[in-house]
């Protein structure tokens, strides 16, 4: 999925910016340890700009309405890869808003800072989005999106998970989401059902198999800097390459991550660019392709960065 170069944009219903985290964690249901998107600590800075400080979004928060101080939030949106739609994740802030509201405005009307990324949803809002003790209860304004609509049943199925991922990621818990409209329960939600409340699939079902938190898009990067995502790669291999406006190759190299097989693992390392000179470059970290190419390549993720 490498792209040229592009301005930032901004989470167009949120006007928060994208931060960048070090810990690296997944929602996935057959990972309850990995369910803390939500506990890892960050401070408010420039897309791409690694701070810290400040918590991420406390899991006792009622997101149903009123306002709080800006927390980070994984938001989840969906990217291109071998295997069809898959979700990619990003972090954003709360900007004041409840975090569960605005994780809810962030898939239904964000705007991804990578434009790589993007959201099958019908814009819009939900009414509310509230945490009891045994679920998230996100209520719908129109129903309209009780129904499929325009997407098929794929894409309705993993816009479904992208909203189960960002709202447990959000809250750092695996509690099921139920629908209601009009005040009482749904069956469905974009055609998709809700018996029993809807859980996040297993990771590899639904995310793609690479994912960068850092560089976040737009990144300036100074001589040297950290790296990290998570992945799940065959024998954990993590390659990455650094491309100049052209497309040329200036820089490459690969790292190892924390495993593989059953789910994303985070991987990290150190990057020496001290050797180009100023301007952009695309920052590309990509799965091990054993098949040569015959299982429909590598899994990417790409950012664009500016060297100082």
């Amino acid at each position: 999925m490498t792209h040229p170069a592009s301005p930032r944009r901004t989470l167009a219903a949120l006007a928060g910016a994208v931060l960048s985290l070090g810990l690296l964690v997944g929602c996935g249901d057959d990972a309850p340890s990995d369910v803390d998107d939500a506990n890892a600590t960050t401070s408010p800075g420039s897309p791409g700009t690694p701070t810290s400080g400040a918590t991420a979004s406390d899991p006792s928060t009622d997101g149903s309405s009123g306002t709080a101080e800006p927390k980070v939030i994984p938001v989840y949106y969906v990217g291109d890869t071998p295997q069809g739609d898959r979700l990619y994740r990003e972090f954003t802030q709360s900007s004041g808003v409840a975090p569960l509201v605005a994780a809810g405005a962030a898939v239904t009307e964000g705007d991804p800072v990578d434009p790589d990324y993007r959201t099958p949803w019908p814009s819009g809002r939900f009414v509310s989005i509230t945490q009891t003790s045994t679920a998230i209860v996100v209520e719908v304004a129109e129903e309209s999106w009780l129904e499929a609509g325009s997407l098929d049943t794929a894409l309705a199925e993993l816009a479904v998970q992208q909203l189960v991922y960002t709202l447990q990621g959000t809250i750092g818990k695996r509690l099921p989401v139920t629908v209601e409209y009009d005040g009482r329960p749904a069956d469905t939600l974009l055609g998709v059902s809700t018996a029993g409340g809807l859980k996040a699939a297993p990771q590899l079902d639904v995310l793609a198999f690479m994912n960068v938190t850092e560089p976040a898009e737009g990144t300036t990067v100074p001589d040297s800097f950290t790296a990290n995502g998570r992945a799940s790669s065959f024998e954990a291999t993590v390659g990455w390459t650094i491309e100049d406006s052209t497309g040329t190759v200036v820089l490459e190299g690969f790292t190892t991550a924390d495993g593989w097989i059953d789910k994303l693992y985070p991987w990290t390392t150190k990057i020496d660019v001290s050797s180009l000179d100023a301007g952009s470059y695309t920052f590309i970290a990509r799965t091990d392709d054993p098949s040569g190419g015959e299982g429909g390549g590598p899994t990417e993720d790409t950012k664009r960065i500016i060297v100082e």
